[in-house]
């Protein structure tokens, strides 16, 4: 039996309907080029009112649609994001579309986070989440378990990313050629963005990766994360790899270099200078890492993917 990966979308007053039928139809056409292809895996795409029951089960991935209408406010948002929380709590990618962002952070999910979401609401977003960090200027933000994506139209990014996440890169090709989208030039990303495993049901582990991902990677040491989990350093260091398939070390790598992919994209900023703010001060030795990790060098993957034009 393939593999199933639940995806849900949200149905709350006033969402986007374009939104939701159109990931439902790419997802389908996703899934017959993956049986096509002999992948072992498939979308199971379903729906979730806001009107009804809670599920007992949190879905895998759940999406938060646009809105039609200006992004709700904090008392209108607040019984659906307190069961945001409590999915997310247990392991749930969280992702959106365009003022879908604001429901997140009424959860407070975005707090210490990269995020973004229509240009035309930004100042209203930084001024109601000031502990996010928004990138107005990405068109899709992916920022480990949580990916928001910017205007109205950008569910086609956030689809094809979570079928490259799910369903690999020629899946996601295939799909986005017979649908006439072009990834590369409207995603304006690297397609190989560090995926952590967060379904594993390890508690104390998934606490220390929100962290993790909260922090940046950045000042964080074996006892400080052990001392996050609650847990004596060697059990941690355990449990931490049987959970995400990385040690510590590892993973803050990942974290680290994907930050700087960013800056690569959307800043001018020195490469050097790139090295020290996420984390390095031997900027030889984050050039080295950032190859290995991402196949180009830090000034190739700047020409390839900079969003800025050149000075």
């Amino acid at each position: 039996m393939p593999e199933t990966i639940d995806i849900s979308l949200l149905l709350y007053p006033e969402c986007q309907m374009a939104s939701v039928h159109g990931l439902g139809d790419m997802f389908a056409i996703a899934n017959l080029y993956a049986a096509e292809l002999g992948s072992g895996q498939r979308i199971r795409c379903g729906h979730w009112s806001a009107d009804g029951a809670a599920p007992d089960k949190p879905p895998q991935v759940l999406i938060i649609p646009g809105r039609l209408t200006p992004p709700m406010l904090a008392a209108e948002a607040e019984p659906l994001a307190a069961w945001l929380r409590a999915c997310h709590a247990k392991g749930t990618v969280m992702a959106s579309v365009c003022v879908g962002a604001f429901l997140l952070g009424h959860g407070g999910l975005l707090d210490g986070r990269r995020a973004t979401t229509h240009w035309f609401y930004t100042e209203a977003f930084e001024a109601t989440f000031p502990r996010a960090r928004l990138t107005p200027e990405a068109i899709l933000v992916e920022d480990g378990d949580i990916l928001t994506a910017a205007g109205m139209m950008a569910w086609t990014d956030l689809g094809l990313r979570l079928i490259h996440r799910f369903l690999g890169p020629t899946v996601m090709a295939e799909t986005a050629r017979f649908l006439l989208v072009d990834p590369a030039g409207r995603e304006q990303r690297h397609y190989s963005h560090f995926a952590p495993r967060l379904s594993h049901g390890d508690a104390a582990i998934l606490r220390v990766q929100h962290w993790l991902q909260a922090r940046g990677g950045r000042e964080v040491s074996i006892p400080a994360m052990a001392a996050e989990a609650g847990l004596e350093p060697r059990t941690f260091l355990r449990r931490f790899q049987r959970a995400t398939g990385h040690r510590p070390t590892e993973y803050v790598q990942h974290l680290r270099i994907g930050l700087a992919r960013e800056r690569l994209e959307f800043t001018r900023d020195p490469v050097d200078r790139i090295a020290w703010d996420v984390g390095y001060e031997d900027p030889a030795a984050f050039r080295r890492l950032f190859q290995r990790l991402t196949g180009l060098t830090a000034s190739a993957y700047r020409e390839k993917f900079a969003t800025l034009p050149p000075q």
